[in-house]
């Protein structure tokens, strides 16, 4: 599984910090903070101006990222986690895409449970994730992490558990896989089913 691999990954490539890289992960800076990276700034302990190198910026970053996704699916069988991957690879056919939802409350007593937080910092945490990545797939690629066209599985996490949502994955991605030599006139819900007798009309249940 390739997940905070990538963060790793691209500190490398990119020859900073992980943590410079993790700051970055999934994220674009606003006009304001690229307005004052790029600007004179004074050092807090020095009373003159000093030049602040420009830190890497966020297409380098996003660069570093798809070669690393690039480079993990062409040598093994992996499971990406997030980085835009259901829209960078969104062209191929032999990937299975899955987006997990969940409703708020059961995100927030997640969040609170495994990370420690209280229900506040939970709430202001999940946002700012979430306008994060909508705001990276929007910059970089022009979508919405909510396209539905992106996935091939949509899959809501509020009732299920770790081990039936897991189940559901597997078989999708078992029936994909039995398909992906189909030409594409062979693919989608009607192949195989009869025209039907006669023009359909809207069900009408009994008087």
């Amino acid at each position: 599984m390739i997940d905070h691999d990538v963060v790793v990954r691209v500190a490398r490539l990119l020859h900073v910090s992980e943590k410079e890289a993790e700051e970055h992960d999934e994220r674009v800076e606003s006009l304001a903070s690229r307005i004052f990276r790029s600007l004179r700034v004074v050092h807090p302990s020095m009373p003159v101006m000093v030049d602040i190198p420009l830190a890497v910026d966020s297409r380098a970053f996003y660069e570093a990222r798809c070669q690393v996704i690039e480079g993990a699916v062409a040598t093994a069988q992996v499971v990406i986690v997030g980085r835009g991957a259901q829209a960078h690879l969104a062209h191929r056919r032999d990937v299975l895409h899955v987006r997990i939802i969940a409703p708020l409350e059961a995100r927030l007593s997640y969040v609170t449970s495994r990370e420690g937080l209280d229900r506040q910092a939970a709430h202001a945490r999940i946002l700012k994730k979430d306008q994060e990545h909508a705001r990276y797939l929007e910059t970089f690629y022009h979508r919405h992490p909510s396209d539905p066209h992106l996935y091939d599985l949509v899959l809501n996490t509020g009732i299920l558990d770790l081990e039936s949502a897991v189940e559901v994955i597997a078989l999708v991605l078992e029936r994909k896989a039995l398909r992906l030599s189909l030409p594409a006139w062979e693919l989608g819900p009607a192949v195989g089913l009869p025209r039907y007798p006669g023009q359909p009309e809207d069900f009408r249940p009994p008087q």
